[in-house]
């Protein structure tokens, strides 16, 4: 539906040019009559759920009320007893119709409707959302001041009975990402028994809504700090901006991590009830990843972690003859690499992926490096299923083909990492 309205739409509009120059008038009570049957037509169809309704149809149907208003005042009026017709008005016409139906519909081509991957496990999922205040940490990326505010989304088995607890999986999102980036791969582990917390960061997610109702959105000036980072050309900057994110991330990480073990150790209700605090994962991509890989270096009961194509930022510990330097101490737990094409044949010369590279050419008997052919970093993330288009754009026109097919490999190499390391299910045959 997202490309058959705007494909009518466009005849229509040619249809009608047409049909003036060949008459040789304006035809002003057939535009008017045709106007306002098209707004009828698409009143039906959002009323049958023909046009599945969304804010992308909010621009197309702004337009074509308009339209149809002016097309009853036109009838009312008989504007077109004097026709006075002139070869180029219908041409002006329809090139400014076509122009304007092409910015009304610009929402529903970006983001055309799309239906949720399945889970595929044996629970129905659950949700739930909190917020978490720092009483160490004052809000320093944004305007408002105060103690820093965290939001956390939870997918989790609904299990009515609550009598049993399941592993937590924590997720940091990407640089530009949002607590629901992921859903498909969030569906995809509750559905098979694990309880997972997305991290809204405030000020690095592109927005985030708090307990209160109150939105905040991405900082511009982190925004700016990502599009100037170039690792190659000043190693001493980005050592700088790395050092920032992670400090800002890894807190918030902490932050929920604690606070959400604390509930479930006092026996807190709702989806706390459900946590198993002995059973951790840590996850994200990006970014995010680059965050989730640092937390095992700070805090001994994590279990695993994967990152979605992302490089240990945390890791590098100074800048000395314009190389990286890392830490020099082995990764403490079993770690999942993920990748796409983006990465993947660069490893070897992208300095802040010297440790994933060497963890590709040298492995230890923990480290496990995927790659996924044929698609780019977005991908990797739901936004391949929201925006196909724009994730076409954003990557380079690298996109998977069957961008279900391609989350459903993602989840499916997730799911077999965690039961082996954080659930130690024995390997599948």
């Amino acid at each position: 539906m997202g490309t058959t309205l705007p494909v009518v739409a466009s005849v229509i509009e040619l249809a009608l040019m047409a049909y003036s120059l060949i008459t040789r008038s304006h035809q002003e009570r057939v535009r008017s009559v045709i106007r306002i049957a098209v707004l009828a037509a698409f009143s039906l169809g959002l009323a049958t759920a023909v046009i599945p309704w969304g804010a992308r149809w909010i621009g197309l149907a702004a337009l074509l009320f308009v339209q149809a208003v002016r097309g009853v005042w036109a009838l009312r009026t008989d504007r077109g007893r004097a026709d006075g017709y002139r070869a180029a008005v219908p041409v002006r016409r329809a090139i400014g119709a076509l122009l304007l139906l092409l910015v009304a519909i610009s929402p529903a081509l970006v983001f055309p409707p799309y239906e949720p991957l399945p889970a595929s496990g044996p629970y129905a999922v659950a949700t739930a959302r909190d917020t978490y205040t720092d009483a160490n940490r004052v809000e320093r990326l944004g305007g408002r001041g105060g103690n820093r505010r965290v939001n956390a989304s939870f997918w989790y088995p609904d299990r009515a009975d609550g009598a049993d607890s399941y592993p937590l999986v924590l997720f940091s999102h990407g640089g530009l990402g949002t607590e629901d980036s992921n859903e498909s791969l969030y569906l995809e582990l509750a559905s098979h028994g694990y309880v997972v917390c997305s991290v809204g960061h405030p000020y690095h997610t592109l927005w985030t809504r708090d307990d209160a109702g109150r939105i905040t959105l991405v900082s511009m000036d982190y925004v700016r700090e990502l599009q100037q980072e170039d690792a190659q050309r000043d190693k001493q900057q980005s050592f700088r901006s790395y050092q920032g994110w992670m400090e800002t991330r890894v807190g918030d990480l902490d932050l929920v991590l604690d606070t959400v073990l604390e509930r479930a150790a006092a026996g807190a209700s709702g989806v706390y009830g459900l946590v198993d605090g002995k059973r951790i994962g840590v996850m994200g991509h990006s970014l995010g990843g680059s965050a989730a890989l640092a937390i095992p270096r700070e805090r001994d009961d994590i279990d695993a972690v994967i990152a979605l194509e992302s490089p240990f930022l945390y890791d590098i510990v100074a800048v000395e003859n314009d190389a990286f330097v890392f830490v020099d101490r082995a990764y403490p737990v079993p770690v999942l690499n993920v990748y796409s094409d983006s990465a993947w044949g660069h490893l070897a010369e992208w300095p802040q992926y010297a440790r994933n590279y060497a963890l590709l050419t040298d492995p230890p008997a923990t480290a496990f490096n995927v790659h996924l052919g044929g698609a780019g970093h977005l991908s990797l993330t739901d936004l391949s299923l929201v925006s196909p288009l724009l994730v076409r754009f954003l990557d380079g026109g690298r996109s998977a083909e069957d961008s279900r097919a391609y989350l459903r490999s993602v989840g499916r190499v997730c799911l077999e990492f965690l039961d082996r390391y954080v659930k130690d299910l024995p390997q599948p045959t």
